[in-house]
């Protein structure tokens, strides 16, 4: 891992959308390069803000204030006073890059119709449309909007079924204490199921993705991080495999590690290519236990969290990008480096506390897993301020584990 060296006043500076830790991490990626780094995002108590690798900017809402994001992005590179590379790492901001992109090209050092491409997989509703068009494995999906397009979609599947928003930040929006607030998904064990889950998210966005569920323990999931130049050439490319995920079974990954699969990366590469993609992309994948097939569970159209373990396998994929952006040759490349782990720790520490709900947890495998060399997602001694931001996240999540198990305590007589 490269250290951090003095600016390099010869390379342009870059600017990140999205300071959750995705966001923090891609900004350490070039820092650490010697690049000048600005991140922002809309909302003030994201992990990323106060990071110790660039500097962090508040932004107006691109969704409910479009106008006034804009021209943020405007006042910003004006501030900059040169004309910096612009990369994503939340959908939110993908979506408004595509939005604006005519506004920005002047301004910025990006491709608008590479984001065109990126926004169109950044909503689930367009995602697996695409994915069917071109090929890819998926379970049998539908895109509903009414209790009797639920009811036809129940009467072909094969249950237990999910039913997830059409955009990820759409639950997001609900307020604390709503039965959606901070979930990704809803499991139907029964059709039945299906409609209550339904008639309970309608009220907040009535159109939604149904999805048969793809069976198999977590260890079955695999995941593609790769960054594609224009015309859909492939710069660099990582597989790894999941340990486990949190929450079990349709959460994000927590551990993973490099694997070997070229069947699995032959499908990615066929999917990207054919969409002529350029930038990043995370491609989950999961191994179906009842016929060995592999199927995709989603695309990231951006830097993601699990994006971040490429590097430790020799492929860094954020630099390639930039690389690639300013026009300069890039050599593709795919996994040098094996045997190492990638760990998310605020997941892990669910994993931890919540280890009774992860069927096929045991202490044994999980110090397995944990051998070295181990790099960590959102552990960083560096950042200070970031790292205390995850060590509070972490400390709430053993405190509310405590204290839902107290709960769940028949009293002593």
């Amino acid at each position: 891992m490269a250290e951090q060296r003095g600016n390099d006043v010869t390379r342009p500076p870059v600017v990140v959308g999205g300071l959750w830790y995705t966001g923090a991490v891609l900004m350490r990626c070039f820092a650490r390069r010697g690049l000048t780094v600005y991140g922002f995002d809309r909302d003030a108590e994201q992990l990323g803000f106060g990071t110790c690798y660039g500097r962090t900017l508040l932004c107006p809402d691109p969704d409910s204030n479009p106008e006034g994001w804009c021209r943020f992005m405007l006042d910003l590179r004006q501030r900059i006073g040169t004309r910096p590379v612009l990369m994503s790492a939340a959908d939110v901001f993908t979506s408004a890059i595509a939005r604006h992109a005519d506004a920005l090209a002047e301004h910025y050092i990006f491709r608008p119709e590479a984001y065109q491409i990126q926004a169109r997989l950044a909503t689930k509703l367009e995602q697996y449309r695409v994915a069917a068009e071109q090929g890819m494995p998926i379970a049998l999906t539908r895109v509903t909007s009414s209790l009797a397009d639920v009811m036809a979609f129940s009467a072909e599947a094969r249950f237990p079924c999910l039913l997830k928003p059409r955009h990820a930040r759409v639950w997001l929006s609900v307020p604390k204490g709503h039965p959606l607030h901070d979930r990704k998904t809803i499991q139907a064990a029964t059709p039945a199921d299906l409609l209550d889950a339904y008639r309970l998210v309608a009220p907040v966005d009535a159109e939604v993705v149904l999805q048969e569920i793809i069976e198999g323990p977590d260890s079955n999931k695999l995941v593609y991080l790769s960054c594609w130049g224009e015309g859909g050439r492939r710069l660099g490319s990582c597989l790894v495999g999941a340990y486990r995920s949190h929450p079990p079974g349709f959460g994000s990954c927590s551990t993973v590690e490099p694997v070997r699969d070229a069947t699995t990366e032959e499908l990615c590469e066929r999917f990207l290519s054919g969409l002529r993609y350029s930038g990043f992309c995370e491609i989950e994948l999961k191994r179906d236990s009842r016929d060995r097939s592999v199927k995709m569970i989603e695309a990231n159209p951006r830097y993601s969290s699990t994006s971040d373990a490429a590097q430790y396998g020799g492929v860094d994929i954020a630099w390639l990008h930039y690389l690639d952006l300013l026009g300069e040759p890039v050599q593709p490349l795919t996994t040098q480096r094996w045997n190492w782990r990638h760990v998310h720790v605020l997941r892990e520490v669910g994993v931890l506390v919540n280890r009774r709900d992860h069927p096929h947890f045991t202490w044994s495998d999980w110090f397995y897993s944990m051998r070295p060399p181990v790099y960590f997602f959102d552990w960083d001694w560096r950042d200070w301020r970031a790292m205390a931001k995850t060590a509070v996240s972490a400390v709430c999540t053993i405190r509310d584990g405590l204290r839902a198990r107290l709960r769940s305590q028949p009293l002593s007589r």
